[in-house]
């Protein structure tokens, strides 16, 4: 064999060698670049409402559950779909509130109630990032963990008092990125309604009032994971 010929196979060989050591590497740098139209998951956590049986935050709590996708636009902002059921709990007894037995007759004997339901609602919201939130830290500058601020609209239904109403959610969290796919997060929302009906109890004072005051909200406190589906095509959109 010529020496020419041994240069030749040594420098295929070289090649082919470099080939493989850099096939892996694109790969993962292809794969790190991925990004995913949506994320699907679960939430549990507790709920409480602020009703006429309860003025306490955190008071009565009651666990809950929800079901949520999240649609991301950008690294900054995403939009959430939630379906979520909570306990609603709160009596009477000890309030701050003297309520009447009858709010229409005047005397000393009060209200004795309890109530013990659920509250079911559905949600869409629109989160913003304080971070740009993502895995890969690159030339964008991908945060793996990010607080976020959220609001929307939805619905409420109330089996205590079987009630169908409006609210707005209105709330803060934080997520973290365990790995490319992978999402856990903690929430906490306010949702507020023009409903006084949702504890049963309406207007136990006998004064009704517009708008949001004096009704029933309630609050949902969440921990969340998700997982990313639907990659984007990571070659699409790009110059050659």
């Amino acid at each position: 064999m010529t020496l020419d010929k041994v240069k030749h196979l040594l420098t295929v060989r070289t090649l082919l060698l470099m080939l493989l050591l850099l096939s892996p590497l694109g790969t993962q740098a292809q794969d790190e670049e991925t990004e995913y139209r949506m994320e699907w998951g679960v939430g549990f956590g507790t709920s409480f409402g602020l009703t006429d049986v309860n003025r306490k935050f955190f008071g009565h709590s009651h666990m809950a559950g929800e079901l949520l996708a999240r649609f991301p636009l950008n690294p900054r902002m995403a939009i959430k779909a939630q379906l979520g059921v909570g306990g609603l709990r709160g009596n009477t007894v000890n309030i701050d509130n003297f309520y009447p037995a009858d709010p229409n007759v005047s005397g000393p004997t009060e209200l004795q109630y309890t109530c013990k339901g659920a509250i079911v609602d559905l949600s869409a919201l629109y989160e913003l990032h304080f971070l740009p939130y993502g895995f890969q830290r690159d030339f964008r500058e991908f945060k793996r963990i990010s607080p976020y601020v959220q609001m929307g609209l939805g619905l409420t239904y109330g089996t205590p008092g079987n009630a169908f109403t409006l609210n707005i959610p209105i709330g803060a969290g934080v997520k973290f990125k365990v790995s490319r796919r992978v999402n856990l997060g903690l929430e906490w929302r306010m949702h507020f309604t023009p409903s006084d009906k949702l504890d049963g109890l309406n207007a136990p004072l006998g004064i009704k009032s517009g708008g949001f005051r004096n009704k029933d909200h309630y609050s949902f406190t969440q921990f969340t994971i998700t997982y990313d589906l639907s990659p984007r095509c990571p070659t699409c959109n790009r110059d050659e």
